[in-house]
């Protein structure tokens, strides 16, 4: 039942992936299209603009939705790598372990770094 349950967020965290990846191409690839029609503001890498769209909070949540979908995605992506090569019970409780202490520990520096920047005054 377990399993079953993770193996749905897992599939779950793909669609959230898609979508919120499909939002961010269409930020930075369709940046000069959209400033060609008033809704844009130019170059989306230059690091002014980086920073301005940091400092919004649509975006500050959109990082942060990403960067856990991310994490458990690729995190439980690599347990099942793992769980693959029949290892003992006591290993992969192990593994399974040290995989969400390292998502979680990842997962809430990100946040921290997306927070900070939101908070930010200026570049």
């Amino acid at each position: 039942m377990r399993e079953s349950r993770l193996w749905f967020w897992h599939i779950l965290s793909a669609v959230v992936i898609l979508v919120l990846l499909g939002v961010h191409m269409g930020t930075m690839h369709l940046g000069e299209l959209l400033h060609r029609i008033g809704i844009g503001t130019g170059d989306p890498v230059d690091s002014s603009q980086v920073f301005e769209r940091s400092r919004q909070a649509v975006y500050m949540v959109t990082y942060i939705l990403l960067l856990g979908t991310g994490l458990f995605h690729g995190m439980y992506g690599l347990r099942s790598m793992f769980f693959e090569l029949s290892l003992s019970k006591s290993l992969e409780k192990t593994i399974g372990g040290v995989l969400a202490v390292a998502g979680v520990g990842l997962f809430l520096y990100g946040s921290y770094v997306a927070v900070v920047v939101f908070q930010t005054s200026g570049v």
